[in-house]
């Protein structure tokens, strides 16, 4: 099924050093980037991690130390990889638990402010899992009708982003009110629907540290917006102030924010604490 896009969406796929989203480093990153009228605009780098990777990377990936020595770092395609993602929305598989958070380390030491908040992320292995729940190669079977190895080589970038890519489309092929008898069963072709769909959590920043959650007056009751619903703030999610809006601590506790600057926090949670705190200080001045 071709893609109802209001703006371009780019599908794309890490290849990492480990899974530690705050000490690896990218060595692949490979892209599909769909427009509106239908044109698809493909790209795969490889990256330089400035550190070894790891012997059990080279054998999944078969990425070696000499493939990544003389190509670009990070830091010299960051603004290459900016423009690309700059207009679009966001799509990968598993990539709002990892390769977003990833990316947003990576963009963020190269001194790059991407707002991930602004796109909308759409992550097809959540779709997937809460449908039919497996991994790539099962969905790439179940929703395009081959196996994965038939088509690809395993554990590349560029084959799962064009996998990913696939399954998709297989997903909005399979889940429509002609195919499907169940309402709740069905997918709109809407990409902001498909990002919500595809959220597990009520995180604001990618670490988790700061969540979403309902305002509460003194009292213990919800503070409702003018349509009745309970409105949502930013609240700490550890640590002594785990369920205490931020606002409330920048307040009452400033020294808080800088304990978090100097600490071993991700870039990102970082980032959006500070985000919060600028928003705070220009909504006094108004």
């Amino acid at each position: 099924m071709k893609l109802n896009l209001q703006k371009p969406l780019v599908i794309f796929d890490l290849e990492t050093t480990g899974l530690d989203i705050v000490k690896d480093r990218i060595i692949q990153i490979s892209y599909i980037k769909v427009f509106p009228d239908g044109r698809e605009e493909r790209g795969n780098y490889l990256v330089n991690p400035e550190k070894p990777i790891p012997d059990v990377v080279v054998q999944l990936t078969g990425i070696s130390n000499e493939d990544v020595q003389g190509q670009p770092t990070f830091k010299e395609i960051g603004q290459t990889i900016n423009k690309i993602f700059a207009d679009s929305d966001i799509a990968g598989y598993n990539s709002n638990h990892f390769d977003v958070p990833l990316l947003a380390e990576e963009f963020l030491r190269a001194n790059i402010d991407f707002d991930f908040s602004k796109r909308n992320m759409i992550d097809v292995q959540t779709i997937y899992h809460k449908m039919e729940r497996r991994n790539l190669a099962a969905a790439y079977k179940f929703y395009c009708g081959r196996k994965m190895e038939e088509d690809f080589t395993a554990h590349r970038a560029d084959e799962d982003t064009e996998a990913t890519y696939r399954v998709l489309q297989g997903e909005l092929d399979m889940y429509t009110a002609e195919r499907q008898e169940e309402p709740e069963r069905i997918l709109q072709n809407d990409m902001k629907f498909l990002a919500e769909f595809s959220r597990m959590n009520n995180n604001v920043d990618f670490a988790g540290r700061i969540v979403w959650g309902e305002l509460k007056d003194r009292a213990g009751k919800n503070i409702l917006d003018k349509d009745g619903n309970p409105i949502m703030t930013e609240m700490f999610n550890f640590g002594k102030y785990k369920g205490t809006p931020v606002t409330t601590v920048l307040n009452i506790d400033p020294g808080y924010y800088s304990w978090i600057m100097q600490g071993d926090f991700t870039n990102n949670t970082k980032q959006v604490l500070t985000r919060i705190r600028l928003r705070e200080a220009s909504n006094l001045t108004r």
